[in-house]
């Protein structure tokens, strides 16, 4: 055998240790310590559909996709012409019911004078029967004008309680109609970003059909699934390092915000240590809202990363997991 083959054959088994020490060290350098746990996942935010109430045509929308968006700022508007027209036929009945209730308090003023005549009349009929200047017969006569005077002032006082509910059924009207304008106007329930705009001006939309999607950027997780044994002991709140394709020069907090109270297969798109058939436990990891609010303009859903998730109190994070976020001064 020539002697540069003998060589590179006793290279081999050398270059062969080499890269095992290599791979050691690099596998001992990225494996955490005991109480620690690793999974894979996906960045996700809060959606947040804003819908339609009332059916009706969209008038115009005022955002585009991947706007930012501040709480109650305004999406988009039905065409809100006949609502109006229906509002100011009910603010018309409004003033219709009014004055009708100065007219029956008019009513019942007139009707109170004449009760107050009867009265007096019937007084003085009495009073006249007995000296004996008057018939009983006008006695009677008196005695009935009153009556009917008194009866006239009841009936006018339940047309101003008529004319109270009218006045009260037309401001409700009014009210409910200004409800409904309100309603015509779409507006965010909450800050975020605008991911979907699902539909645009001149389509008639029916009553809960949706407009646009929001992603509420205070709301952001991650989800991941784990094993029996590291789900087990993991309580609410601990704490976890992600760790994103995208930036993995940073290392993001979160904790845990959710855990699943029944285990179930891995979904196909996790990748995970263990095998598809393995029964997995959801996890969800919570960025903290204080993080998220000078980040904002950074988040992305969808981003696939690493999670690591401290399952004993007691361990210490490695330094290569110490917190680290870009610089957004």
């Amino acid at each position: 055998m020539p002697r540069f083959k003998r060589a590179l054959i006793g290279l081999v088994p050398l270059a062969l240790v080499g890269a095992a020490l290599v791979y050691s060290l690099t596998h001992d350098n990225d494996a955490l310590p005991p109480g620690f746990a690793t999974a894979n996942g996906r960045i996700e935010a809060q959606r947040v559909d804003v819908a339609t109430k009332h059916a009706g045509r969209l008038a115009e929308i005022l955002v585009a996709e991947g706007d930012l968006v501040a709480e109650a700022q305004m999406l988009a508007r039905l065409d809100d012409a006949q609502l109006r027209a229906q509002l100011r036929e009910a603010e018309a009945g409004v003033a219709l019911a009014r004055q009708q209730m100065a007219e029956s308090r008019a009513v019942l003023a007139q009707r109170e004078s004449s009760l107050a005549f009867a009265e007096k009349e019937l007084a003085r009929a009495l009073e006249l029967g007995d000296r004996g200047f008057s018939p009983e017969e006008a006695t009677d006569l008196r005695r009935t004008e009153r009556d009917a005077a008194s009866a006239a002032v009841d009936a006018a006082r339940a047309g101003i309680a008529a004319a109270e509910a009218r006045i009260a059924a037309a401001r409700a009207t009014v009210d409910r109609l200004r409800a409904d304008l309100d309603d015509y106007a779409l507006t965010a329930p909450r800050a975020g970003r605008v991911q979907y705009r699902l539909a645009e001006p001149g389509e008639v939309l029916a009553a809960g059909a949706r407009v646009v999607t929001l992603l509420d950027l205070t709301d952001v997780q991650m989800t991941v699934y784990l094993p029996t044994g590291a789900a087990g002991p993991l309580a609410y709140g601990a704490e976890a390092r992600l760790v994103l394709d995208a930036a993995p020069d940073y290392v993001i907090p979160a904790e845990v915000s959710f855990i699943a109270g029944e285990a179930q297969f891995t979904p196909k798109y996790v990748e995970t240590a263990d095998e598809r058939e393995s029964l997995m436990f959801r996890v969800k990891l919570r960025i903290p809202a204080a993080v998220l609010t000078d980040y904002q303009h950074l988040v992305k859903t969808g981003l696939p990363g690493v999670a690591h998730i401290r399952i004993d109190p007691a361990a210490a994070w490695p330094e290569r997991l110490a917190v680290n976020l870009p610089d957004v001064r």
